[in-house]
């Protein structure tokens, strides 16, 4: 790999002669710019705005634009003759916990290479003492026109550097989070948890770029002549959120389903089983007019059998008032009649005897 920066680390009063490689590199497709109408390429031509001829690199300098628009010029020995001690050197200045380094900070990554054999044994030296103590490195060092901060851990058996942000270029986050109080509940937290311990973990070398696939694959399609059919679209919602815990409960079957693992009950801290709306075929489907006729039939029955006993009382009792009124009438004609024939009967004799 090439290197990008020659220097050293300073460690203490030990100089360790390095060099700067790039430890990423970019994959991402790159386009080129177009005339639509006959498809000629567009190109940036770099001009003089005084002569207005074309310059190439190596007759292009550095200068900084003043307030009122006049140019200083500014050349690479300048920059180099700066009392500036991190203008070659990579000057440790702290050793700290990993974790007390904000990822946000985090920007480009390089491979620091030892540079010759007599780097060699200071260069491991550092290395070992970086993971004994499982402590990184914060470092300060001058690239690019500018002085940078930086933080040193060891990768494998590499010391790897990643430059950092000064604090005072992270953004506070202030205005990001939501304005609205919002609660969760336990339930919810549960249902979260198990999502995150179904997706479980991931072999990072196993991730690619799905996108930059597909881009290639165009370019193949049309460079052959061919038409690739368009994507089915995605049927998960389109990140709408209706209800949050079926939301979870349907996360977490399709994170078992993509493992191969058998689909459980989503709400399965609660132990509760999911149940499941089947169809009844062969049936017709009621407009309603049945039932209604079975309610008045029932409200009609209802209503005579409150209606029947409030008036079995009213005729048991006339019935009653009527038989002991009459029982009384036929007593008193029985009477009559008894004194009647014992009247007669005493009357009788006397008839006899005048005769």
């Amino acid at each position: 790999m090439r290197s990008i920066w020659n220097g050293a680390i300073s460690f203490g009063l030990v100089s360790i002669p390095i060099k700067l490689v790039n430890a990423t590199e970019n994959h991402s497709v790159s386009f080129r710019q177009i005339h639509l109408a006959d498809g000629g390429r567009i190109r940036y031509r770099k001009v003089c705005e005084i002569d207005e001829q074309e310059v190439t690199a190596a007759d292009i300098g550095k200068a900084y634009e003043d307030a009122d628009g006049s140019m200083i010029p500014i050349t690479d020995e300048d920059l180099s003759s700066l009392p500036l001690p991190t203008a070659k050197t990579i000057e440790i200045v702290a050793f700290v916990p990993a974790a007390s380094i904000d990822p946000l900070q985090m920007d480009a990554a390089y491979y620091l290479s030892a540079n010759g054999v007599p780097a060699a044994k200071p260069y491991t030296l550092l290395r070992e003492a970086l993971k004994r103590s499982q402590k990184v490195a914060v470092a300060k060092y001058a690239l690019r026109g500018r002085e940078r901060l930086g933080m040193l851990r060891v990768v494998d058996d590499v010391i790897a550097m990643h430059g950092l942000l000064w604090p005072d270029e992270i953004r506070s986050p202030e205005g990001v989070a939501p304005e609205t109080e919002v609660t969760v509940r336990d339930a919810e937290l549960d249902l979260a948890d198990a999502l995150m311990a179904t997706l479980g973990e991931v072999d990072m070398d196993s991730l690619h770029d799905d996108y930059r696939k597909a881009v290639e694959e165009l370019i193949a399609a049309k460079a052959d002549g061919r038409t690739l059919e368009p994507a089915e679209a995605d049927a998960s919602g389109g990140g709408t959120v209706i209800d949050l815990i079926a939301a979870l409960e349907n996360s977490v079957r399709a994170a078992r389903k993509a493992r191969g693992e058998e689909p459980e009950t989503a709400g399965e801290s609660a132990k509760a089983p999911v149940a499941k709306v089947t169809s009844l075929t062969g049936r017709k489907k009621s407009d309603g007019t049945g039932a209604k006729k079975k309610a008045t039939a029932s409200t009609k029955k209802t209503a005579a059998k409150t209606s029947t006993p409030s008036r079995a009382p009213a005729k048991k009792t006339a019935a009653r008032s009527t038989a002991k009124s009459s029982a009384k009438t036929t007593a008193k004609k029985t009477t009559a009649k008894s004194d009647t024939k014992s009247t007669t009967k005493k009357a009788a004799p006397r008839k006899r005897a005048s005769a």
